[in-house]
């Protein structure tokens, strides 16, 4: 009686390897800009909460105000709800409307190069410092 092995030989294995390693290399790019495209929402959501607070206290002080406590800001210190944006407020009276909110990114949200600095402004105008052509993309 013979015995007749089953398994996989090396050269199968080692082909199965480099299979999945090419697999990788083309999905794990898309999912990181998948992943920092989702984390933007994070800065959309920081500015127009800061900018209808930036209105509810100019209609009851008829000031604009660039500290970030006179907002009450579910987080007074300026940070997205998980951190990655920092929101900086600056007051002018000159025609940005009255005040210029920015949200930087922090972390690994740092290395989103398309999108980088966001602002929105009293007159309600949004624009980006990133690499972007089309800064509406970033405010999708």
């Amino acid at each position: 009686m013979q015995h007749r092995q089953t398994g996989f030989t090396l050269i199968e294995l080692m082909i199965s390897v480099v299979i999945l390693s090419i697999i990788t290399a083309i999905a794990l790019p898309s999912y990181t800009r998948y992943v920092t495209r989702t984390h933007r929402s994070e800065a959309l959501a920081l500015l127009n909460e800061a900018a209808a607070r930036e209105e509810r206290y100019y209609a009851q002080n008829n000031a604009y105000t660039s500290t970030l406590a006179n907002l009450n800001l579910r987080r007074s210190t300026g940070l997205s709800d998980n951190g990655f944006y920092q929101l900086s407020i600056s007051t002018s009276d000159d025609t940005q409307g009255g005040y210029l909110l920015s949200a930087t990114p922090l972390g690994n949200q740092a290395n989103d190069s398309e999108c980088a600095v966001m602002t929105l402004n009293a007159l309600g105008e949004k624009t980006v410092s990133g690499t972007t052509s089309d800064s509406s993309e970033c405010w999708k």
